[in-house]
């Protein structure tokens, strides 16, 4: 299945000069986002990743990270922006384009040596998937490899990611 044909490229958006990817046509397509999730597992099986919980970013991230915990029957674990989890969080502050951003873990939802994969629908600048891993990383987890759906390999995010398995299924 050709995915790239299932994601629609809308120019100027956020801004001039940027072209975005918009998963929503994936992601209304039930063939394309069974195949979507299919090929995450399979990837993810290949390169041997065994993970016991899949942890993904707010909010793109919760939509192919918790089919895919199922799918490799681990656990689901939610990254946020602050002020949205209801316990005690550990978090990280990260460097964006123009100022700062913060993400969240709640204290208690993973234990050190968990075996952890990172899922979010893109990579770009590598900037919060980075941010993810030195939270993940600052509570003891053992990082064993993200996953994105698109990644702009143009942006260098791999880059400023630790050395475990990427696995990306589309590239611009």
């Amino acid at each position: 299945m050709d995915l790239k044909s299932l994601i629609r490229d809308i120019p100027d958006f956020p801004k001039p000069g940027i072209m975005f990817r918009d998963i929503t046509t994936l992601l209304r397509d039930r063939d394309g986002l069974r195949y979507t999730i299919n090929l995450l597992q399979q990837k993810c099986i290949e390169a041997n990743l065994t993970v016991d919980y899949v942890v993904g970013m707010e909010s793109r991230g919760f939509i192919f990270g918790t089919p895919l915990a199922y799918q490799l029957e681990a656990g689901f674990i939610p990254v946020r922006k602050p002020g949205k989890l209801p316990a005690a969080v550990h978090s990280v502050e990260y460097q964006l384009e123009y100022g700062t951003d913060c993400l969240e873990i709640h204290q208690d939802a993973l234990t050190q040596g968990s075996r952890v994969l990172i899922v979010d629908d893109l990579i770009a600048t590598g900037g919060t998937a980075g941010a993810t891993a030195k939270l993940l990383q600052k509570i003891g987890c053992e990082l064993v490899g993200f996953g994105f759906i698109i990644e702009l390999r143009d942006l260098e995010g791999r880059r400023h990611l630790p050395d475990v398995p990427i696995i990306s299924l589309v590239e611009y």
